[in-house]
């Protein structure tokens, strides 16, 4: 059973490997092709693909612009969630394993600039109205399909 466990953890992540590359997603929302969000900070090597359906949307419909929170609230809310994400990820049997599918690398004593911290926050909101699931702090506000 672990064999079979580590051969389709392998393939999942051969998968997200390929499905990270740079052309558009083939899954079509509305007939229209949406682009994978990659959350990057060079200088750190830190990078995060986000290949969730709707995603780009909302950051350009729903969330709010670039700047309107400031860096210090965007961690303050991205560690707990993370912290609540990553126990969630590591219990597949108790949390749905299909939208937690990885554990997120976000350590507290980093600076990962105001881009990796905005688009981390915004992901953690745009799941929880999707998958109508709370990461804690009272953000989830309706459901969007």
């Amino acid at each position: 059973m672990k064999y079979l466990n580590n051969i389709i953890a392998i393939i999942i992540i051969c998968l997200l490997v390929y499905a990270c590359g740079s052309s558009p997603i083939n899954q079509k929302k509305n007939g229209i092709k949406e682009e994978p969000v990659v959350i990057a900070n060079d200088s750190l090597e830190y990078e995060i693909t986000i290949i969730d359906i709707g995603f780009n949307n909302y950051l350009n419909s729903i969330a709010q612009p670039r700047g309107f929170y400031s860096q210090e609230y965007l961690e303050g809310r991205n560690r707990p969630w993370v912290i609540t994400w990553n126990q969630r990820a590591q219990n597949p049997l108790r949390f749905n394993p299909n939208i937690y599918e990885n554990i997120i690398n976000y350590q507290q004593n980093i600076d990962y600039g105001y881009e990796v911290n905005y688009l981390l926050f915004n992901y953690f909101l745009f799941a929880q109205r999707k998958y109508n699931m709370s990461l804690g702090g009272g953000f989830r506000t309706g459901r969007i399909n």
